[in-house]
């Protein structure tokens, strides 16, 4: 008996992974968030399978869940949105689940900022711009932001951030964050990325206030950073021509010359 911890992915039902598809298929238990993941994912479950909306339960039922499911040797699908590496309370469970001796898996999805960028038709890593992204969020009733993780010292990177959990958040966030990126940073706010209803909204820090916002809530995400929407950008040398690389040789003394 194993359980199955399976990233859902953003929303839309085909972008589950294929092992995470026959993980639900194989499992006679399926716990997912019901609050987040939507219902066309249920559809991969066997037939007479016992399935569980895990949202109106606390961490000591769910455990129950799978305790129960474990005594009669049965494998559980945990079904989460986006990727269990963040923000997905798995290190919780998958603690219980040590103590009591259950083994686990962890099977990744597609996350939340990827869908949004995807959604955008941004790389949000730009040669000689951006080459970073940080994923934070603002302090919530569920987790507060430990000591050093501010808005200001990961603004002052140059980072593209993707904010999550935050929009209703959003006119503090950009009060924080104008005076270090400036009026003119790009941001853009994706509520429900790759599910059929998704909506962007577009601006700069200095014209997209919070009224922008109205009906959009807590499954939006954040994104601000020089990257979004830019042009003038350099191109990565690992297409220019003169480039020496592995497979592709160059010049009169290559680092990995080809073998003959």
């Amino acid at each position: 008996m194993t359980v199955h911890f399976i990233g859902a992915g953003p929303g839309a039902p085909d972008l589950l992974t294929l092992r995470g598809r026959d993980l639900i298929a194989a499992s006679p238990v399926c716990l997912y968030a019901g609050s987040l993941v939507p219902r066309a994912v249920l559809d991969h479950c066997p037939p007479g399978a016992r399935i569980v909306d895990t949202a109106p339960l606390d961490l000591d039922a769910i455990v129950e869940e799978i305790a129960a499911a474990h005594a009669r040797g049965q494998d559980v699908a945990r079904l989460h949105s986006g990727d269990l590496s963040v923000w997905s309370a798995l290190g919780e469970q998958v603690r219980r689940l040590r103590a009591l001796g259950i083994p686990y898996d962890v099977t990744p999805g597609v996350p939340s900022f990827a869908a949004a960028a995807a959604t955008l038709g941004a790389e949000l890593t730009l040669p000689g711009l951006v080459q970073s992204v940080v994923l934070t969020r603002t302090p919530g009733r569920a987790s507060a932001m430990p000591r050093g993780e501010s808005l200001a010292a990961f603004a002052a990177t140059g980072a593209v951030l993707a904010l999550h959990l935050s929009v209703h958040a959003y006119g503090r966030v950009r009060d924080e964050l104008l005076p270090i990126l400036g009026g003119d940073c790009p941001v853009a706010v994706v509520w429900r990325a790759s599910w059929p209803d998704q909506r962007v909204v577009r601006g700069t820090l200095a014209d997209l206030g919070p009224e922008a916002l109205d009906g959009i809530d807590r499954t939006a995400l954040i994104l601000v950073g020089r990257s979004l929407g830019a042009e003038s950008f350099d191109e990565s040398r690992l297409y220019a021509a003169d480039y020496d690389r592995r497979y592709r040789p160059r010049g009169d003394n290559p680092r990995f010359p080809e073998k003959g």
